[in-house]
């Protein structure tokens, strides 16, 4: 009775978790899913033109045969689909396929041995497979189970050599055979083309890994993939955290991005969240201060603290011949704000001016409040999602007194330009590198277009491979495992039977 108590107290705090509001959504559309289907088609074709098959073996009165060696020459997958199947699914079908094969043949009748290959082709594949998607422990996407049905309408093979009567007599039974054996290897090849393969795709979406020296990015999903018709919706956590305290959570009070476009190939949408806790994990890694002494100190605004201001203010000698420090650091975790306007960040911060004596304690000159709105052009290129700030407004004011502030204002734009010549450069350049967008390796955005919303923004693009599933497949496979496996015939022909 007590533990159903408890459950029932823990119940609104689960069904809440498990609703956690993500920070950053990524829509797959149908035409996202045409592109995907073309060069899934072609990694379809090389995985069944590798798949292997067992020898065929068999007997009929006084003749013995056995097929070996087949192997795929040719494949004709001509009408494909690719479509979304709700909640969880994507289904791939192939109609009215065509495959060539090639067998080696070996048939003993009597005393008769003969030996050859065998031309054939199976008409009318069908091929029906439904993926279903998960989410895996660590938050992945992963296909987590695959149904699949393949069937062949006919199968025709040309027989030739001495004993061509005699292969026509048991093409029945060989073609029969043939035809089991190849729609029986269907299915187990493209099951592991996606169990395995497609997933060590999958595994090069960043989950949680590090952004710099500072911070690290999670991008967990927070639920299963939510599948309709058209679109594939999925829903990260799209949290930054500061590397020394990698476990922290920062609560998610911003709006939840919502996604209603279906015209480009994928969207991805940002909350103000996702861009907040980057900079409260700077923040916490205390890389939001720059100090600036001696040469660094741009001229101008040197000589102007130099002037009588600072003698004036604080009974000081303009002539003292020390160096200057100017400590600029933010005060407390800046906030973004999303408009259908526009993206700015609000910044508050102190600037502390110091003259520092060789040998000499500091002697501080101010110490002001700043606050700054800084306005942020968010883009995308390849698969990096990059931010440009720019200095908008400015306003500083002093922490001691109202006649210290008054005498601040001719400090004002003098101050303005050192951030916007001096300290923006530096901080841009720390944004440069920008940080990835969960997408699988070989896979980036093209023809970019930001939209703004109030709370959130959103990025529609279309999608490009830069490189093959092939060619990521082969980067990441496992090393291969030696196997020795028996051969059912020995290196030279044997009339021998029970050698057959």
């Amino acid at each position: 009775m007590a533990a159903g108590s408890c459950l029932l107290l823990l119940l609104p705090w689960l069904v809440m978790a498990s609703h956690s509001p993500p920070a950053c959504k990524i829509r797959i559309t149908s035409k996202g899913l045409d592109l995907v289907k073309q060069e899934g088609l072609r990694f379809v074709e090389q995985e069944l033109q590798n798949m292997t098959m067992s020898d065929l073996h068999g007997k009929e009165g006084q003749f013995q045969y056995n097929i070996s060696q087949v192997k795929v020459m040719d494949l004709q997958l001509a009408f494909s689909d690719l479509y979304f199947q709700p909640q969880q699914h994507l289904v791939f079908n192939i109609n009215n396929a065509s495959i060539s094969l090639r067998f080696r043949r070996q048939l003993l009748y009597w005393f008769f041995y003969d030996i050859g290959s065998i031309n054939a082709s199976a008409d009318g594949v069908y091929i029906h497979t439904v993926l279903q998607l998960a989410k895996d422990e660590a938050g992945r996407l992963k296909i987590s189970n695959m149904t699949c049905n393949a069937s062949i309408a006919k199968m025709h093979a040309g027989f030739s050599g001495t004993l061509r009567k005699v292969y026509e007599f048991l093409s029945t039974f060989i073609i029969t055979g043939m035809r089991f054996l190849l729609s029986q290897q269907i299915c187990p090849s493209l099951e592991h083309a996606s169990l395995v393969l497609l997933n060590s795709v999958l595994d090069t979406v960043p989950v949680r890994n590090y952004v710099d020296e500072h911070i690290g990015i999670d991008y967990s999903l927070l639920r299963d993939p939510a599948v309709s018709t058209d679109t594939l919706d999925l829903d990260f956590k799209g949290m930054f955290f500061y590397r020394a305290r990698e476990n922290q959570e920062l609560e998610n009070h911003a709006v939840e991005p919502v996604i209603k476009e279906t015209e480009r190939m994928v969207y991805v949408a940002f909350s103000e969240y996702f861009f907040d806790s980057a900079m409260h994990a700077y923040f916490q890694a205390g890389v939001l201060a720059i100090e600036l002494e001696g040469e660094k100190v741009p001229k101008d605004l040197e000589v102007l603290l130099r002037a009588t201001f600072f003698g004036t203010i604080f009974m000081l000698s303009p002539t003292v011949d020390a160096p200057l420090r100017l400590v600029l650091q933010v005060s407390a975790p800046p906030r973004c704000i999303i408009k259908p306007s526009g993206t700015s960040v609000s910044v508050s911060a102190f600037l502390n001016i110091s003259l520092v004596p060789p040998g000499r304690p500091a002697v501080q000159l101010s110490s002001m409040a700043m606050e700054t709105k800084l306005s942020a052009k968010v883009f995308l290129q390849g698969k990096a999602l990059r931010v440009q700030l720019d200095l908008r407004r400015f306003r500083i004011y002093s922490k001691q007194s109202a006649l210290e502030s008054l005498a601040l204002f001719s400090l004002q734009a003098p101050l303005k330009t050192l951030l916007q010549l001096t300290i923006m450069p530096i901080i841009n350049e720390r944004t440069k590198k920008g940080v990835q967008i969960p997408l699988p390796e070989g896979m980036d955005f093209t023809k970019e277009v930001v939209t703004n919303h109030a709370g959130f923004l959103t990025v529609g693009a279309d999608l490009h491979f830069s490189k093959g599933l092939r060619e990521v497949i082969e980067k990441y496979r496992p090393a291969p495992t030696a196997h020795t496996y028996p051969s059912s015939w020995p290196a030279e022909p044997s009339t021998d039977p029970h050698q057959l």
